[in-house]
């Protein structure tokens, strides 16, 4: 399974993005998705879980500002940004679990400016 992250780049605080995961099999059959992130000098640290079973978890950090989905037809994973803050800034990467294998994408970078 390969995971293709997408969508991130510049804006100013207060403004949206969309994130991308694309996935390079049938994203249904992937048990739990995940969004990650990795600020400088930082660990990466979870931002948001989707499981096919429809259950979907935030981080604290994030709750009430962005939303994880799927899109079934396309085999891709979302994250929808909004309220973007300058501490929102870092790598984010998508991640899933599938049959006890874990993948990542390469992680899209995310900047915003005060």
């Amino acid at each position: 399974v390969q995971l293709q992250a997408s969508g991130g780049g510049l804006v100013q605080a207060g403004g949206s993005l969309k994130l991308s995961c694309a996935a390079s099999t049938t994203i249904g059959s992937i048990g739990a998705m995940y969004w990650f992130r990795q600020a400088p000098g930082n660990q990466r640290e979870w931002v948001a879980m989707d499981t096919i079973f429809g259950y979907t978890n935030y981080a604290d950090s994030v709750k009430g500002r962005f939303t994880i989905s799927r899109d079934n037809t396309k085999n891709t994973l979302f994250l929808q940004m909004n309220s973007l803050k300058p501490e929102d800034t870092a790598v984010y990467f998508c991640k899933g679990i599938s049959k006890g294998s874990t993948y990542w994408g390469q992680g899209t970078l995310v900047t915003v400016s005060s």
